[in-house]
């Protein structure tokens, strides 16, 4: 079966940095879109960063556009999430995501097709 297994998450002080990544299994990697979501206590699940089958192209949702950087390593068949210059707003649960082929409609929520089971962040001020 599908697994997402994300890791990372952890407690950072404003202005620091983490580093998610998300271990898949069960599915032809390649072939897969990725995304990363959050969702804080009390809010729906929001569109963070996305990359496409080949890594070539990425979108980030302009809450965190120029501070987090999504990469993936195809060889691994995982992704992850630099999370620069935090802000105690970043505090959510972080999941990642898969969607087979198409980078359409990546940024709803409603169109993955596998979800893990979600890492916590937690950021001070």
């Amino acid at each position: 079966q599908v697994q997402l297994v994300e890791s990372g998450g952890g407690l950072a002080q404003a202005g620091g940095s983490l580093r998610l990544s998300c271990a898949a299994s069960g599915l032809a990697f390649d072939y897969y879109v990725m995304g990363w979501f959050r969702q804080a206590p009390g809010k729906e699940r929001e569109f963070v960063a996305a990359i496409s089958t080949s890594g070539s192209s990425t979108s980030y949702a302009d809450s965190v556009k120029g501070r987090f950087t999504i990469s993936r390593d195809n060889a691994k068949n995982a992704v992850y999430l630099q999370m620069n210059s935090l802000k105690p707003e970043d505090t959510a649960g972080y999941y990642c995501a898969a969607r087979y082929g198409t980078v359409q409609g990546i940024s709803r929520a409603r169109n993955m097709d596998y979800w893990g089971q979600g890492t916590q962040v937690t950021v001070s001020s």
